[in-house]
């Protein structure tokens, strides 16, 4: 490797002035001093929207950041970074916020970006960024020296990176660098037990440890056994050509039991606005037939599309908690919210698509040691208020929008956990991942294994070790009140901007309702749907004219659920249309997405990025209150619903 990276082309400030955004693709080098305020929070859906998902090529490098709002607009047209000669980007706060897919940082480096300068990275991104080869930087004061004509020394673009970054850096990324050094599971320290005091995600990375080096203290890199692993639809395409282009075709794969595969984002693309707009639908099914095509030729198990063509056997996340993942597990899957199964006691975390070709083919994965942030939860939540409204007021926490929980873990305890049921308890951690968090988990107790037995027949001793030690390190330690937090709703634009409903003074109408998603598409979230019709039924209430009620399961055992409950007939007596199991509007894949930008939704999913679910504007909100909002017609809670028409 040379000893300076070289920057051919020009640096691209993403100023909040769309005008500062016209002015530098119409030539002009904006001086350092004269940039107005970094774009914080850009997410990988603006850097790669949902249009472009059926790309892992060149073609990526056209459409980076084509979905990059400021002002109000859109500046960024296709193909203008990469015509416009640039090679460095500056962003402002938790650049690469969002998704764990590795389109984002590819359509960079596609685009001719060679060094990313942002003044804080979210974890998936930049990890995705180093497993490509491609620089990234915290240090804003490198921007004066490079635009003073000095030069960037590898040496120091490595300053505070981990000794494992370091050499995926020099060597090109990771799977030359896993390549050169050979590693397996079975070198695994499973016994280590370090000395002192631990946190429960400390004691399940000492009996998966690569290394047996300890302690392994936080920010150091290192590899981690997996129990499972698994990808969905949108990624194996990428993950079999990198797999097949760096180990051979076929290549060595690591027990292909312990792999899964899923089909839940796009199984209902054939009634996406988007995808039917924008001529989509060729390029999905193109990703099905490599998806499945991957999964025959090494015999992994596929939880495909079910058989009328009409969505899947359900959502990734909720099917690993419901069928495989246990307490003390460690699960990696190609997506954000694969912390939904810490709820059950495991450490589960999204890694991208060339983390996930190294894992299938090592059977371990890249793992930077984690702090972890202690969320004392005290009291109960008031009657009519969820989880979804806990992590909403989360969001809103000044210490948490500042950054305290990014890339940290959360671990959530205290008296009012156990409280909550296990679909409760994965809302919260499945919604980590917009926290900014690595990974959240709760330490298994009675009612983890009373759900195992229940919902999976396994019966599951809780070993002693599984809980976090009374003198354990924490980097910080919040406590919330739950019986104080109100019912919440998020403001279109960012799953931060989150507050309580009776402080919203003007309220939207409405013209679509989404109940659904890994997030609110579980057992508990439809006796929510349940309880809000039901009680309108009783009213002869429906859905309000000009609304569009969506109800979609999280996975076909919700569905029978719903069905032994008697859930149906109400749902569908009051116009709600009810969908087989999949991602569907969350990821802008399905009914329920928006079409025009003057429509307002209301949804239970969890996050309302800019264009993520149509172009229109999404509110996030509790499972009672989209259903409650879908009667009224207008943004209203349960109770707003039940004060409007009598009382209870």
């Amino acid at each position: 490797m040379t000893q300076t990276l070289e920057l051919p082309g020009r640096i691209l400030f993403l100023s909040s002035d769309p005008a500062q955004i016209a002015a530098q693709f119409n030539g002009r080098n904006l001086p350092w001093d004269e940039v107005a305020a970094l774009r914080n929070d850009v997410s990988t859906d603006e850097m790669t929207p949902q249009i472009t998902g059926t790309l892992y090529d060149e073609r990526l490098g056209g459409v980076l950041l084509i979905a990059y709002a400021a002002g109000g607009e859109s500046p960024i047209g296709r193909e203008q970074i990469r015509q416009g000669g640039f090679s460095v980007i500056v962003g402002g706060k938790r650049y690469g916020k969002g998704s764990s897919r590795e389109h984002s940082p590819l359509a960079h480096k596609h685009a001719g970006i060679r060094l990313i300068v942002a003044e804080s990275f979210e974890r998936i991104f930049r990890q995705n960024c180093d497993n490509l080869g491609l620089f990234t930087s915290t240090d804003m004061g490198l921007i004066p020296r490079l635009q003073a004509g000095e030069t960037a020394s590898i040496a120091e673009l490595l300053v505070g990176r981990d000794p494992l970054a370091v050499a995926l850096l020099r060597y090109g990324g990771l799977l030359p660098y896993t390549r050169a050094h050979p590693m397996t599971p079975e070198a695994a320290a499973a016994d280590t037990v370090a000395p002192g005091p631990m946190t429960l995600v400390e004691k399940i990375l000492a009996r998966h440890a690569v290394s047996r080096e300890w302690p392994m203290t936080p920010g150091a890199g290192s590899f981690v056994r997996t129990d499972w692993r698994f990808s969905h639809e949108y990624y194996t395409g990428m993950i079999a050509h990198l797999i097949h282009d760096h180990f051979g075709n076929p290549a060595p794969m690591y027990d292909p039991s312990t792999t899964l595969l899923f089909e839940d984002h796009l199984s209902y693309a054939h009634r996406s606005p988007v995808h039917l707009k924008h001529g989509l639908l060729p390029g999905v099914q193109k990703l099905s037939q490599e998806h499945q095509a991957f999964g025959e030729q090494y015999g992994i198990r596929n939880h495909g599309r079910l058989p009328n063509g009409e969505g899947s056997e359900g959502i990734c996340h909720a099917v690993m908690t419901e069928r495989y993942a246990l307490p003390g597990q460690v699960v990696a899957g190609t997506d954000s919210h694969t912390p939904h199964s810490g709820a059950l006691g495991c450490l589960a975390f999204g890694v991208g698509s060339t983390d996930m070709a190294s894992c299938m083919v090592h059977g371990i994965t890249r793992f930077t040691v984690p702090q972890t942030l202690k969320v004392e939860l005290t009291g109960r939540l008031p009657a009519g208020v969820t989880t979804k409204d806990l992590v909403l007021h989360l969001l809103a926490r000044d210490d948490l929008r500042q950054g305290a929980g990014l890339n940290v873990v959360f671990e959530f305890c205290g008296p009012a956990v156990a409280t909550l049921s296990i679909d409760e308890r994965a809302t919260l951690t499945n919604m980590v991942a917009e926290l900014g968090g690595f990974t959240g988990i709760m330490a298994p107790d009675d009612i983890t294994v009373e759900f195992l037995q229940r919902v999976r027949g396994v019966d599951v001793e809780i070993e002693p070790w599984m809980h976090s030690d009374p003198d354990a390190h924490y980097a910080n330690h919040i406590t919330v009140d739950c019986h104080a937090i109100d019912v919440m709703v998020a403001a279109p634009g960012d799953p931060g901007n989150s507050l309580p409903l009776r402080q919203v003074a003007e309220r939207p109408r409405v013209g679509i309702a989404y109940g659904g998603s890994c997030t609110a598409g579980k057992r508990e979230d439809f006796d929510q749907y349940f309880a809000v019709l039901s009680w309108a039924r009783e009213r002869g209430l429906g859905v309000a004219p000009g609304v569009e009620l969506y109800l979609q399961y999280g996975t076909l055992a919700v569905r029978d659920y719903c069905e032994t409950r008697g859930y149906l007939d109400t749902f569908r007596d009051l116009g709600a249309e009810i969908l087989a199991p999949g991602c569907g509007a969350c990821a802008g894949g399905g009914p329920g997405s928006s079409r025009e930008a003057r429509e307002v939704t209301v949804s239970a999913i969890n996050r309302n990025f800019p264009g993520r679910s149509g172009p229109g504007s999404v509110w996030l909100a509790n499972p009672a209150t989209v259903a409650a909002s879908a009667i009224a017609g207008e943004l209203m809670s349960f109770a707003e619903l039940q004060a409007r028409h009598g009382g209870r």
